[in-house]
């Protein structure tokens, strides 16, 4: 073999190399991506508010508060983002989040004087919880959203 053609099949191993260490990068996010996404199912109800706190924080959030357990109107949360103040509800739950949840968040808005009220959940909305959050003018962030957050932070 002559010194060029040695010179090329180094080059190329090094790039396969390169591709398969890569590519492992990009599995080994998504595995721990997924385990995040799974992790969140397993939460009790006040650990997966102080999830969700975490992941706002993350995600560009100032002030962020939960409230207290009880006699908290329907707000987990309080945060502020780009001037905007937020009530946030938080449901883990392991079926979709109905108009309760909704309603709640709705009252608690005002109670705490927010701008914009949300619900946050590891589940997905039903369809008159879609409806009335449209009425009502509440934002529905759903395990979808969820993901897209913790995905921003990586």
């Amino acid at each position: 073999m002559d010194q060029s053609s040695v010179i090329f099949i180094s080059i190329m191993s090094a790039a396969g190399l390169a591709v398969l260490v890569f590519a492992a990068f990009l599995v080994s996010r998504r595995w721990k991506r997924r385990r995040r996404s799974q992790l969140m199912d397993e939460m009790e109800g006040h650990d997966f508010e102080y999830f969700c706190a975490d992941l706002l924080r993350k995600n560009g959030f100032l002030d962020v508060e939960v409230t207290k357990g009880s006699g908290d109107y329907g707000v987990d949360i309080l945060a502020e983002k780009d001037g905007v103040t937020y009530a946030v509800q938080c449901k883990c739950y392991n079926a979709p989040i109905g108009v309760k949840a909704v309603q709640e968040v709705y009252a608690g808005r005002d109670y705490y004087d927010r701008m914009v009220g949300a619900v946050m959940t590891n589940q997905y909305f039903t369809s008159a919880a879609v409806a009335a959050a449209g009425k009502l003018k509440i934002l529905l962030w759903d395990r979808g959203y969820i993901d897209s957050m913790m995905e921003e932070q990586d």
